[in-house]
């Protein structure tokens, strides 16, 4: 599916990504630089991100995507990028803060230390993210940031405590920043993705019982596909949504 919507207000705006080098992200990255917006993106996929950048600036002439190599464990890392991006790029004036794991694991098997890795990857670089933009935008006097969640905390889905407990935080992460980003005119937004077929979906999760599950429970019984969060994602970034904030948008195609 090709999204058909322009967005002027995003021409030449700055947008940083986490996770871009694939699944949804790279749909994000996509279709930024589709709007003409200057993407830089962060993943630990090397090759996988490089292939995308090469596939894009064939696809989109004069496109400007930017890729660096980083393990978001690695905090002090992402915000020297986030502020190297500034230099080459110009004041970030979008943060979509994608990059997480949703690694099944078992409650019996948990340790101190994998708890810990579920919630730095999962939520602890969203936080510092948003800290190192957040000067930013307010020397530009407006922002937009968004934060992936998942509906997975909501369908008290099993299999997966850490990353549904840190995904629960995302929400609580936005809704405790709307105020302080509030007054110096920076949004702060959650999507909410039902279950999207990414190529790991695909790979890992989706079964012949698949279609029947979708029949059961969402409204809508299309796959819900990246492009649709992608869609959602640049209303958010957009001067259309400037009255949105502290929000949760679900795109789940009404799963019951």
């Amino acid at each position: 599916m090709k999204l058909s919507n322009r967005y002027p207000s995003l021409k030449n705006k700055t947008v940083f990504i986490s996770g871009g080098g694939s699944g949804i992200g790279a749909h994000l990255v996509e279709s930024f630089a589709r709007q003409g917006a200057k993407i830089a993106f962060v993943d630990i996929l090397k090759d996988e991100s490089i292939a995308l950048v090469k596939r894009l600036e064939l696809a989109i002439p004069n496109s400007i995507i930017r890729y660096f190599e980083c393990d978001l464990f690695n905090i002090d890392l992402l915000q020297k990028i986030i502020a190297e991006v500034a230099l080459q790029l110009g004041s970030i004036s979008v943060l979509v803060n994608n990059a997480a794991s949703d690694t099944r694991h078992n409650i019996k098997n948990i340790t101190p230390d994998y708890w810990d890795d579920r919630m730095n990857i999962n939520l602890k670089h969203y936080f510092f993210a948003i800290q190192a933009v957040q000067q930013q935008m307010i020397s530009m006097g407006n922002g937009s940031i968004i934060n992936m969640g998942s509906m997975c905390w909501h369908e008290c889905q099993s299999g997966m405590p850490g990353y549904s407990a840190a995904k629960a935080g995302v929400v609580g992460l936005t809704r405790g920043l709307a105020k302080d980003l509030g007054q110096h005119k920076i949004r702060i937004n959650t999507i909410t993705p039902g279950w999207v077929m990414t190529d790991r979906q695909l790979s890992h999760w989706v079964n012949e019982n698949t279609e029947k599950k979708i029949a059961e429970n969402q409204c809508l019984k299309d796959y819900v596909m990246p492009e649709d969060i992608a869609a959602m994602a640049l209303f958010l970034a957009s001067d259309d949504s400037r009255h949105c904030t502290a929000q949760d948008f679900i795109v789940d195609g009404g799963w019951i």
